[in-house]
């Protein structure tokens, strides 16, 4: 596991699939990311068994905060959100970066940004990389600021390269390199 102060990275396990799907079934949610159906917990199943032959570097993570326990106040962690690096390129050191928090009672309270720096970390001193990088829809300013805040730097603007709620939209660039932080 990876740790940080509020938060920890862990491998996602099977039992984490039903939060997801009802995460990803939520429009909500879904409004940041290139999905434009509803999902089944079959068809997550099947997402899940691919993830597992991919390479181990490019495994989903699972993002848990640590909580008191209502009953008790003994601290145990909860299950907010996952990231993971794809598309890693080891000639260049590069990778594609994507972060879910599907959780929503956790939006707005800093934890993607601590996660984004957490797996940027990870990324930057445990596998070499030298640079990740990253597309968010201009209509999520709230992606946009955590990534912001956690240091990337906008590269440039693919114009009307979605297509979202009757119209198109832009999709923008941002990258981190490892120099950077």
């Amino acid at each position: 596991m990876i740790y940080a102060e509020r938060i920890r990275l862990r491998a996602v396990e099977k039992v984490d699939l039903p939060f997801f799907v009802k995460w990803l079934n939520d429009p909500d949610v879904r409004h940041g990311l290139l999905l434009y159906n509803p999902i089944s917990q079959t068809e997550e199943d099947g997402w899940y068994e691919r993830m597992l032959i991919r390479p181990a570097d490019e495994h989903v993570m699972a993002i848990d905060v640590k909580e008191p326990s209502a009953d008790t106040g003994e601290e145990h962690w909860r299950l907010i959100g996952s990231l993971a690096f794809d598309h890693i390129d080891w000639h260049v050191r590069a990778a594609e970066f994507g972060i879910l928090i599907g959780d929503k009672t956790y939006w707005n309270r800093g934890y993607g940004t601590e996660a984004v720096r957490l797996l940027c970390q990870h990324g930057f001193n445990t596998l070499n990389l030298n640079r990740i990088f990253l597309h968010v829809f201009e209509n999520n300013p709230r992606a946009i600021r955590t990534y912001e805040k956690a240091g990337f730097t906008l590269e440039g603007r693919e114009r009307h390269a979605e297509y979202r709620d009757g119209k198109f939209i832009d999709v923008l660039r941002m990258s981190l390199l490892k120099s950077e932080v």
